[in-house]
């Protein structure tokens, strides 16, 4: 990450903080009353090959000890009404300004893979993640309602890890990189309000 983009990543969160920290607390507090503890949810996932990290979101699921993989359709049934409404608006990531504040993610890069992806595809993510994830992301906005489409199709763990590791990464990882070789401040600046447009559209469309 350069300067610059750590500068930008860093007084962008400081402002997102101050904003956002009583509808933060709401949401916490929402998510305490209507779904019970826990109100955060932690998943590991990497910043490089041999770099995890704890990615924090607000809880949307019910628990599942077992859980793991990423959703698909067969998990949609776990989904929370709160947790709907939060996945909706892209409200569950707001958490995501303490990855931000603490560097392990900045506000536009690849989305931060799970391990078990990385394990399977050393090759592929050495090269995506040389730049630090991101919370949003040219593949993010580019592909996004694409995997949700065909994740949603999947009816079994099985069926859902062949999907994403025929589809969704290779696809991603080319929208990844595709990015790394353009990226510039402006660059980032236009993935960041296209991604608040986005969300705004979709919150007039509920």
């Amino acid at each position: 990450m350069t300067p610059s983009k750590r500068l930008m990543d860093l007084g962008l969160a400081l402002i997102l903080a101050v904003v956002l920290i009583l509808p933060i607390a709401i949401i916490a507090v929402w998510i305490l009353l209507r779904d019970g503890r826990p109100v955060f949810y932690p998943s590991e996932r990497m910043k490089g090959v041999n770099q995890p990290f704890t990615l924090w979101k607000f809880r949307t699921m019910r628990s599942d000890r077992y859980d793991t993989g990423v959703s698909g359709g067969y998990k949609s049934a776990r989904i929370t009404r709160t947790g709907r409404a939060l996945r909706g608006k892209r409200l569950d990531e707001l958490p995501q300004l303490y990855n931000i504040l603490k560097g392990d993610m900045s506000f536009v890069g690849p989305r931060p893979p799970l391990r078990r992806y990385v394990e399977l595809r050393p090759d592929l993510y050495a090269r995506v993640l040389q730049n630090r994830p991101g919370v949003t992301g040219l593949a993010t906005l580019a592909y996004h309602g694409k995997e949700e489409e065909l994740l949603a199709a999947c009816t079994d763990a099985a069926d859902t890890e062949r999907v994403y590791l025929k589809h969704c990464v290779p696809a991603k990882a080319r929208l990844d990189l595709l990015w790394a070789r353009h990226r510039s401040f402006c660059y980032d600046a236009a993935l960041i309000v296209e991604t608040v447009r986005r969300v705004l559209i979709r919150r007039r469309q509920k």
